[in-house]
């Protein structure tokens, strides 16, 4: 028989990505904040123009019929690790994410990069979002800025209890993009490490922002993910997606669906839309 802590903690995960969303296989977009204050790109322009652009984004991702958002500290490279994110980068991040809350009526997600971890749950507490996604939930490795960084699941998933935030669902990345893990974490390892600690939902990524994961490898860690759902975590566009879609149980897409598809312009709807119908038509 189940003891009655195992019970409760398997009662904490969903089971599919139907609790969340509108449907089993999400369509996510990103929000991608300008730099905030503290970042070198912030120039002074205030969080008036931050929300602003914020609100720009999360509009048009809604009008283009995305399941939700993400809204992310995109631009405040180069990105600290770990713990290390400055407060007042923070305390915008969380201002601007609640704007997008109010504005719109779709489930939201925070990240912070990179790894923000217990950080990461205050934002979306403050927020009001429905999950977050943990660039590094478990095992080690070094991010592009070559700083060393570890594993946050012990101190989020107690922090998220003392918070009484266990209703925000994590979203852990494996074998994430801009780190290289350290030798002997493999693939499967790092996803049995990641489920083992109660990760909701697992994503996959390529090698960097914008870069596809090899479809062989999608099927790999959906073969290995178990009863977590999988997500697409970077490199999505309308020509791939219907591939990916057939294996994973949905996508997070940012660079593909913006202006021009470069990263640092607005979110175009009809790029978003092209996107969706690509995306649906696989389901």
């Amino acid at each position: 028989m189940t003891p009655p802590w195992k019970q409760r903690l398997d009662a904490l995960r969903i089971r599919d990505l139907s609790a969340i969303f509108r449907t089993p296989k999400p369509i996510i977009g990103m929000v991608h904040l300008w730099p905030l204050p503290g970042a070198p790109g912030y120039t002074g322009y205030g969080m008036q123009t931050i929300i602003d652009q914020a609100l720009y984004d999360a509009h048009t991702l809604a009008e283009g019929g995305v399941d939700g958002v993400i809204v992310e500290n995109m631009w405040d490279i180069p990105f600290r690790a770990g713990p290390n994110v400055q407060p007042e980068s923070i305390a915008a991040h969380a201002v601007a994410a609640h704007a997008v809350r109010r504005a719109i009526d779709l489930p939201l997600g925070i990240n912070l990069v990179h790894n923000g971890g217990v950080a990461l749950l205050g934002i979306a507490l403050a927020a009001g979002a429905s999950f977050i996604r943990v660039c590094m939930f478990t095992g080690a490795g070094v991010w592009d800025t070559g700083a060393w960084d570890e594993g946050c699941a012990a101190d989020l998933m107690r922090r998220r209890k003392e918070l009484h935030a266990e209703h925000i669902n994590i979203f852990a990345d494996v074998d994430k993009k801009h780190s290289v893990r350290f030798p002997g974490i493999d693939l499967a390892t790092h996803i049995e490490w990641t489920r083992f600690f109660g990760a909701d939902a697992l994503i996959v990524s390529g090698r960097m922002t914008g870069d596809a994961p090899d479809l062989e490898k999608v099927r790999q860690a959906k073969a290995l993910s178990g009863d977590r759902p999988l997500l697409i975590g970077s490199g999505a566009d309308e020509c791939n997606i219907a591939a990916f879609m057939d294996v994973a149980d949905g996508v997070i897409v940012g660079s593909s669906i913006k202006e021009d598809g470069r990263i640092e312009n607005r979110v175009d709807v009809e790029r978003v839309r092209r996107f969706v119908a690509a995306a649906r038509s696989s389901m």
